[in-house]
């Protein structure tokens, strides 16, 4: 990561988000944005992620996400909580929350 001001953001996103490939469009537009952390479905139909790095470009991914995703997705509302950084070394795409 480049020597910028790191951030970690906590984003919980509701709506038609899953079936439609928003963890694995998360992972691609995260890892080619150079953020790190990880995405899941939950078991309230929701999809979570946590989203770590350098600021502008953990705002892009947030950016992205708050524009509706991909193109299957409908999102409703997306809650974000800033959290300080965590470590994360990559992006993955966690199991499902049961």
């Amino acid at each position: 990561m480049r020597n910028e001001r790191l951030i970690a953001r906590h984003v919980v996103v509701h709506g038609r988000v899953q079936g439609v490939f928003f963890r694995a469009n998360t992972r691609d537009q995260a890892r080619q944005a150079g953020v790190v952390g990880w995405v899941r479905n939950r078991a309230d139909g929701a999809v979570e992620a946590w989203l770590e790095g350098p600021e502008a470009d953990v705002e892009r991914v947030l950016g992205w996400v708050q524009a509706g995703g991909p193109s299957r997705a409908h999102v409703d509302r997306v809650e974000v909580e800033e959290q300080p950084p965590g470590g994360h070394r990559r992006f993955a795409v966690r199991p499902d929350e049961v």
